[in-house]
Order: structure tokens, then C-alpha cells, then sequence
């Protein structure tokens, strides 16, 4: 059996909801590509880590479907976890570092895959929705407090790989920062929290809490 560990980022004020991640800690023990995909659709989580060396932060994530050259939580939870100061992905390379409860990664907006942003008029309509059609990714989000920055959102992937709803996605919060120009306080699924704030030559910090589940 591949030892891996499970973390929960960007987990609420209490430590509860986050989005759970799969690291496997030793990426040498899987080290083809249909190996790591095959494991990360029996693991389920809806993102997977494969680290490929630890000392330089070198990761590889997957999906249950697919490979991905970046992704939010799995950038926050391992370099969490890892305790670098930066990740090195097939996207490029993610600064990282640790400030009191939260975990921050420095990423582009360029590096994230395309999303849908659909914006509502009021955080109950998010609340409502039903999970759409697959097909299309989907951000669908909404001001709480737009002075204060305070964003509900909710995320629906649309693949067919048993993700219906993303509890915590710090690529599309990524795309929603750099589209509003501003810092934003994300309270995301059932109570998932991941703050963002821009910075200078494109760049965009994301921060959570992150949890070491097992």
C-alpha cells in the first residue's frame, strides 16, 4: 500500500470544512504518470500531490481524471506540509511561506485552468444552486460585504469523476482576485475560507489554514 497523508485546506476560523488533499510523500514509489493517475482516481479526493523532491519542493497533481500543471489547495496544503519556501510545478514555480495560522502561496493568474466566473446578486442565490450540467467548470459567487471584500462562492468542476461540488479551489479564488483587481476574504462550500490579495507584476498571494487529517 502507498503511504500518503491527507490534510484538509483552507479549513474555516474553527478548524473545520477545508478541502481534503492526497500527498504521497515518497513520489519515487509511483513514478509513472498512469500509476499516479490510477492512484489518484482510487484515492477520490479531488485532488492528489505526488512530490518528487522534497528538499526543492518538485510536485506533480492529479485529479481522478487528469493531470494538472497547477492547482491551489494542492500548492497550499503541500507546501504546508513541506514547510518550503516554494514549489516547483509543471505550471512554474510558486513562492510559499508560513504567517502565524495561514499558509500563503505566491501564483499567476495565467497558470490556473480556464474557469467560468458567474457572479450573482446576493449570497442566498449561491446558497440555492443546484449542481448545473457537466460539462462547463463553474465559479459561482457573490458579495457578502463588497467593501469589505467578503466573497460567498461555491465551485462545481462539471467532470465526470464523482467531484460535483469543490469544497475549497484556490485557482478559480486566483482567477476572481485577478479579474477584481482587489484582496478578497473567500467563504467558499459549506464553510471553507481562503483569502487572496494581489500583488505587484501580476502576481497573487492565496493563504488558508491547513489540517493534517491522517
Amino acid at each position: 500500500m502507498t503511504d500518503y497523508d491527507v490534510l484538509r485546506v483552507f479549513c474555516g476560523p474553527r478548524g473545520g470544512y477545508g478541502n481534503e488533499l492526497g500527498v504521497v510523500r515518497d513520489g519515487s514509489v509511483l513514478p509513472g504518470r498512469e500509476d499516479r493517475q490510477a492512484f489518484a482516481a482510487k484515492l477520490g479526493f479531488s485532488e492528489t500531490v505526488f512530490v518528487d523532491d522534497p528538499e526543492r519542493g518538485v510536485i506533480d497533481i492529479y485529479t481522478p481524471t487528469l493531470r494538472l500543471p497547477f492547482a491551489g489547495h494542492p500548492c497550499v496544503g503541500t507546501a504546508w506540509l513541506l514547510d518550503v519556501p516554494e514549489l516547483v510545478t509543471p505550471a512554474g514555480v510558486v513562492g510559499a511561506r508560513q504567517d502565524g495560522e495561514f499558509c500563503w502561496i505566491e501564483a499567476r493568474a495565467e497558470w490556473a485552468p480556464p474557469r467560468t466566473l458567474r457572479q450573482y446578486a446576493t449570497a442566498a442565490e449561491v446558497d440555492d444552486l443546484p449542481v448545473p450540467p457537466k460539462g462547463e467548470w463553474i465559479y459561482a459567487w457573490a458579495w457578502l460585504d463588497e467593501a469589505a471584500g467578503r466573497v460567498r462562492a461555491r465551485a462545481f468542476p462539471g467532470r465526470d469523476d464523482g467531484i460535483d461540488e469543490d469544497e475549497a479551489t484556490g485557482a478559480a479564488a486566483l482567477l476572481l482576485t485577478d479579474r477584481l483587481g482587489r484582496a478578497l476574504n473567500i467563504t467558499q462550500g459549506t464553510g471553507s475560507q481562503i483569502l487572496t490579495a494581489p500583488q505587484p507584476e501580476g502576481w497573487t498571494e492565496i493563504g488558508g489554514r491547513v489540517y493534517l487529517e491522517r
